[in-house]
Parts: C-alpha cells; sequence; structure tokens
C-alpha cells in the first residue's frame, strides 16, 4: 500500500462523489414524490410499488438500459441507478415522517393560512426533520456499498479496486478497498447525524428536559 495512497485516494474521492451526485439527486425526486402522496394517497402504494421494482432490477442490467441514453463511457448510468436505488428508501421515510407530525400542529398551520405547499415546507418538514435525516443516513450508506457493483463494468471507483484486486490474486487491494468504503460510508454517517442534530436544536433541548 506504501506506494499506492495516492491510487486509493484518487478512487476514494470518486466513490464519494457518486455517492454525493447520486443521493443528492435521488433527494431532488424524492421529495415532490412524497409531497405528491402524501396530497394524494392512493398514488402512494404505486410509489412504492414502483421503487420497489426499481431497487429489485440488478445494477448491472439499469446501467445496460441507461448506457444508450446517457453514455456507456461516462459516469452518468452509474449515478442515475444509484439514485434510483436512493428512492425505496427515501420517498418511504419522508412520508412516513411527514405523516408523524402531530395533527394539532398541521391543524394550527391550517387555521394560520398556510396553504398545502407552504405548510409542507415550513411547517411538516422541519417537524419531520428527525426521520428525514435517518433516511438520508441509511440511503448514503447503501449508496457507498451499491456504488462498487460499477466495478464489474470499469466503473464504480472503489469497486475496481476490488475486481482488480480479485484479477491479479492481490489482497491487499482488496483491502485496501473494502476499508476505504467502510471508512467512507461510517465518515458521511457520522457527518449526516451532525448535521442533522445542528439543523434540529429542538431534539436536544426535549431530551435533556424528560
Amino acid at each position: 500500500m506504501a506506494g499506492n495512497w495516492d491510487v486509493i485516494w484518487f478512487y476514494t474521492l470518486q466513490h464519494l462523489r457518486y455517492t454525493v451526485l447520486a443521493v443528492a439527486l435521488g433527494a431532488a425526486v424524492a421529495f415532490p414524490l412524497a409531497y405528491v402522496a402524501l396530497r394524494s394517497p392512493r398514488l402512494y402504494p404505486v410509489l412504492l410499488v414502483a421503487s420497489n421494482v426499481i431497487y429489485a432490477i440488478p445494477a448491472l442490467t439499469i446501467f445496460v438500459i441507461l448506457s444508450p441514453f446517457l453514455g456507456a463511457l461516462n459516469d452518468k448510468p452509474i449515478v442515475v441507478t444509484m439514485a434510483l436505488y436512493t428512492l425505496v428508501i427515501l420517498v418511504r421515510n419522508i412520508v412516513e415522517s411527514v405523516r408523524s407530525v402531530p395533527e394539532p400542529v398541521v391543524r394550527a398551520a391550517d387555521a394560520m393560512g398556510y396553504r398545502s405547499l407552504r405548510r409542507f415546507t415550513a411547517v411538516e418538514l422541519p417537524l419531520a426533520l428527525p426521520g428525514i435525516v435517518a433516511g438520508l443516513r441509511l440511503a448514503t450508506v447503501s449508496t457507498v456499498s451499491l456504488i462498487s457493483v460499477g466495478g464489474i463494468i470499469g466503473r464504480g471507483a472503489l469497486g475496481r479496486m476490488f475486481i482488480d484486486g480479485y484479477r491479479r490474486n492481490v489482497d491487499i487491494e482488496v483491502w485496501a478497498a473494502l476499508l476505504a468504503v467502510v471508512g467512507l460510508a461510517l465518515t458521511l454517517d457520522l457527518l449526516i447525524s451532525l448535521a442533522g442534530r445542528i439543523a434540529t436544536p429542538w431534539t436536544r433541548l426535549r431530551q435533556a428536559t424528560v
């Protein structure tokens, strides 16, 4: 490993970039879908089934399907695939977190003249934030793990080290990639957790008074 820290660092940063882009894209799609599901409850089961069906499709199959549209020699197919996978976690998590907001608070917002969208963004989402952060943590850690699958097709950042190590029977390369993936997942999980605590100071005050 002594002579390959630059390689490990390069693929770790690439893995981080894939993860951040995928989770951000997934969240950008999940929030509007969750809003639609909350306002049209009949669509919620349909969205859940659709997201679960996508999650059940092997990553390599989605890569092949997306490659003619997004290009086979760039990073877009793997980022979009991982973003689609996050929907199965994020949509359900956002909807259930918002549904856990106390009904009197929602009714009070209605009485104050909040319209549906404004109530969702200004009242329901902030109060549902602890649960949403938990979902983001799960989606992020899952994405860090799943990106490695892309190593089979020459993508996947740290996944390429897994494949290369197996092919050349270099165990230290496999272990280096494994430790980098675990370290990246734990670091991102900690950062999101800390960001969630900073964004929800009222939860700490409530715990302190209990």
